[in-house]
């Protein structure tokens, strides 16, 4: 099982995105962290009030957003993508076809990329 850890702004706004992607709850820390799966993905989303977004000791701040991404497998990038666009979701893309397949960059809440891909004939991520 692969986990990553995303710094956000506001712990529930960003459960309520992740579950439009297929992401379950697993746990929630109160306001501070939650803990969610999808397949063999366990994401940690920290808040402001977690110990993951404490400064560290030369004072630069834990913060959301840049180009750190994962990446959701799906049937049908288009009707994902159009899905989520009629839900409010940014994208900094349009999809692109691309050797690995079709792909888009779609952005949580906090700005935290999340990356969908619709695997070409040679790539299978499931």
């Amino acid at each position: 099982m692969a986990q990553v850890r995303y710094i956000v702004t506001d712990v529930e706004t960003s459960i309520a995105f992740y579950e439009k992607l297929g992401f379950s709850l697993v746990e929630q820390y109160g306001p501070a962290m939650a803990t969610l799966a999808c397949g063999d993905l366990r994401l940690w989303v920290a808040g402001p009030a977690a110990s993951a977004s404490k400064p560290m000791p030369d004072g630069c701040k834990p913060e959301p957003g840049g180009w750190g991404q994962f990446v959701l497998t799906v049937d049908d990038i288009e009707e994902v993508s159009k899905s989520l666009q009629a839900q409010g979701v940014v994208f900094r893309n349009e999809v692109l076809a691309g050797l690995g397949g079709r792909q888009v960059l779609c952005e949580d809440p906090s700005g935290n990329v999340v990356e969908l891909l619709q695997p070409g004939s040679g790539i299978r991520g499931d």
